[in-house]
């Protein structure tokens, strides 16, 4: 029971380091974590679903503080040293996940095709390449316009590999909020959490339902999303020799990492 609180407490924290990274999605980090599914059950039925997965929660909300204001900012740190080198580190976590999820994915339903995660990956991956060659937007920054900072940030939570910040970028409204959040500014901080809200309470439950009835079609549809996000983080360029190695060195590690965590949560659920 330790080492499982402990593990999630990690899976928080490297989900609360990633929230702000840009081409980071959170979605995919709670996918390859396993927390996606029980987080969508916990916001569409909170009294319900917290006495099942309190336990999950608590050691990962505690992870997630401890990342989210303690972490993130050394990973900030390191991302604008070398982009290469901390995108591999993530590209290898969320790699390295991706096997546990086929095979729940496959346990569910052994018999379903999986043309609709070639499907939803090949589309994914299309849509992510329009919306990064896209011009930057000029957005009036506003409260709405934080409101709508909320609306896009519940979605990348709601919508695996879908990145709030690669999206909030491309609007010129990324900066403004994260200065907001990092001054503590209400103003700021209120109207983002109102149009989380919003997202959430419409699709939150309509996510949970259609996993419940769905379960094989919907894993795969996510799993699409998921792999899609993971390619357009790959880095093409890098500095130098020195750096191409370091950023392999940090992959294999964060894959090392995911597939020890996966291989140690699944052996405390069997015990």
């Amino acid at each position: 029971m330790l080492l499982k609180s402990l593990i999630l407490a990690l899976q928080g924290a490297i989900v609360g380091t990633g929230a702000i990274l840009p081409g980071v999605s959170g979605g995919v980090l709670l996918v390859a974590f396993g927390i996606y599914e029980p987080m969508m059950a916990l916001l569409s039925h909170p009294t319900k679903s917290f006495k099942t997965y309190y336990k999950m929660f608590i050691p990962f909300l505690i992870g997630w503080l401890l990342g989210f204001t303690l972490l993130a900012r050394a990973v900030e740190a390191m991302f604008n040293a070398s982009a290469p080198v901390a995108l591999m580190l993530f590209f290898g976590l969320i790699c390295g996940t991706i096997p546990q999820l086929m095979k729940d994915s496959e346990r569910s339903d052994a018999g379903r095709s999986w043309t609709p995660f070639v499907v939803t990956l090949a589309l994914a991956y299309f849509l992510f390449c329009l919306l990064e060659q896209g011009r930057t937007a000029q957005v009036q920054v506003n409260a709405m316009s934080f409101v709508i900072c909320g609306l896009v940030w519940g979605l990348s939570l709601v919508i695996p590999g879908l990145s709030s910040s690669s999206v909030l970028l491309y609007m010129g409204l990324y900066e403004p909020m994260t200065a907001g959040i990092a001054a503590l500014d209400f103003s700021v901080i209120l109207p983002l959490l109102l149009g989380l809200a919003i997202t959430v309470a419409a699709l939150a439950r309509l996510v949970n339902n259609l996993f419940e009835k769905h379960y094989a079609l919907i894993s795969r549809l996510v799993l699409g999303f998921v792999v899609a996000s993971s390619l357009k983080i790959v880095p093409t360029q890098f500095e130098s020799a020195g750096t191409l190695v370091l950023s392999l060195v940090c992959f294999a590690a964060g894959f090392a990492l995911a597939r020890y965590m996966d291989c140690a949560r699944e052996k405390q659920e069997n015990a």
